[in-house]
């Protein structure tokens, strides 16, 4: 199940945008024009199916700090509004045109309206208050919601097509997605709320000496990487351990580091280090003693090349502290990616988007800043980009 389109409306710069999103999406743009709220956007969109979302909504500062600054219309409520539709995966070799076309019909799209509390309602500052929630399922023959909330109530349809009324049960601060935990009675919903929590965030990978990518970790087997890489060392080892080889991962750090080892060690801890050619066989470089560029690719390539995906991956800069000759390196790392999961990337390095389109064809997307309001360049009002049409058309 993959990502088809978001929405975003009233959150920071992003005053009301709805965009396709394919199996590698990348967005480019300068400092400042709101690439990292379309980014923010969806880890929101993930929080309400965590349960977090009045939590992430407070730690930006509360409502009145991350709505939508610009002009609104007089006597409108204040909402933040974020919507996603999910597709069944097309990206299946031997299927013919029309097998793709049905698998890539949406299957499920959510939406949540959340603002702020109402006079006299309980609430701890300015925490957001969930106004409206629905979640639809696209059936063969007509859309059916089986998740519909309206403020505090809610009613959801199980798998029989009975109707549950959550009366008052609800707070106003949490989602109704992430309060409907039956996954015996009520499949569809559960199936929604596991994939959104199953995307990750990898964004800022610290580098200090403190940093848990320089840590051993307990020798676990561990098939997808922790949003803040404190289990890389595990990663590495199962990827050489569990799967016998790992071609893609040697030839990754080949790719980035020519004539460069990974070297794993495995005991009640796992570690890793890199043998370099420039110096003796026998000497491996710790993780602690790696520079923060070195540390930060190898922390991309165990993202990238777990021994299990995440649906969803979403890296916001990843370019940061690297050396400009790793940027192609990088490209062909997540083009790989790419063909096992949905993959969408944040950059100001316009090196770095160049190297996407050479590496696969897949033309960045220009973010840019229209009267205030942060927006896609080609994109229009329906949601959708001109020259998608025009490729439709040629074929």
């Amino acid at each position: 199940m993959r990502i088809r389109e978001v929405s975003i409306t009233g959150y920071r710069s992003l005053r009301a945008i709805r965009f396709p999103v394919g199996g590698l999406t990348v967005f480019v743009g300068a400092n400042g024009v709101g690439k990292t709220n379309l980014y923010r956007g969806l880890q929101l969109l993930q929080a309400t199916a965590t349960g977090t979302l009045a939590r992430e909504i407070a730690s930006e500062g509360g409502m009145d700090s991350i709505v939508w600054a610009g002009k609104r219309k007089v006597n409108t409520p204040v909402r933040i509004k974020l919507h996603v539709s999910l597709a069944s995966d097309t990206d299946r070799k031997g299927q013919s045109r029309l097998d793709i076309d049905e698998a890539d019909k949406i299957a499920y799209s959510y939406a949540i309206e959340v603002g702020l509390p109402a006079p006299g309602a309980v609430a701890l500052g300015l925490e957001p208050q969930v106004k409206q929630e629905t979640l639809i399922y696209h059936g063969d023959r007509r859309p059916i919601v089986i998740l519909e909330r309206d403020r505090r109530y809610a009613s959801a349809i199980d798998d029989d097509g009975k109707k549950h009324t959550l009366g008052a049960e609800l707070l106003a601060t949490e989602t109704a997605l992430s309060s409907i935990r039956d996954s015996g009675r009520f499949g569809d919903i559960d199936v929604v709320r596991r994939i959104l929590m199953d995307w990750r965030f990898y964004h800022d990978f610290r580098s200090d000496k403190d940093s848990p990518l320089r840590q051993p970790c307990l020798a676990v087997t561990t098939p997808t990487l922790a949003s803040d890489g404190s289990d890389l060392a595990a990663v590495f080892a199962t990827l050489i351990s569990v799967r016998g080889h790992a071609t893609e991962l040697e030839q990754s750090v080949d790719d980035a580091f020519p004539g460069a080892q990974l070297k794993s060690t495995v005991s009640r801890m796992a570690s890793f280090g890199l043998n370099q050619p420039d110096f003796h066989p026998s000497r491996v470089f710790e993780a602690n003693e790696l520079s923060d560029g070195t540390l930060r690719y190898l922390a991309l390539a165990g993202a990238l090349l777990g021994l299990r995906l995440p649906a969803f991956i979403a890296l916001n800069e990843p370019e940061a502290s690297l050396h400009p000759d790793l940027l192609e390196p990088l490209a062909r790392l997540i083009v790989r990616a790419a063909e096992r999961t949905q993959v969408w990337v944040v950059t100001h390095s316009e090196r770095l988007a160049a190297a996407f389109e050479s590496v696969s064809g897949v033309a960045p997307r220009t973010v840019i800043k229209r009267k205030g309001e942060t927006w896609i360049e080609g994109l229009r009002l329906g949601g959708d980009f001109a020259e998608d049409e025009d490729e439709d058309d040629d074929e």
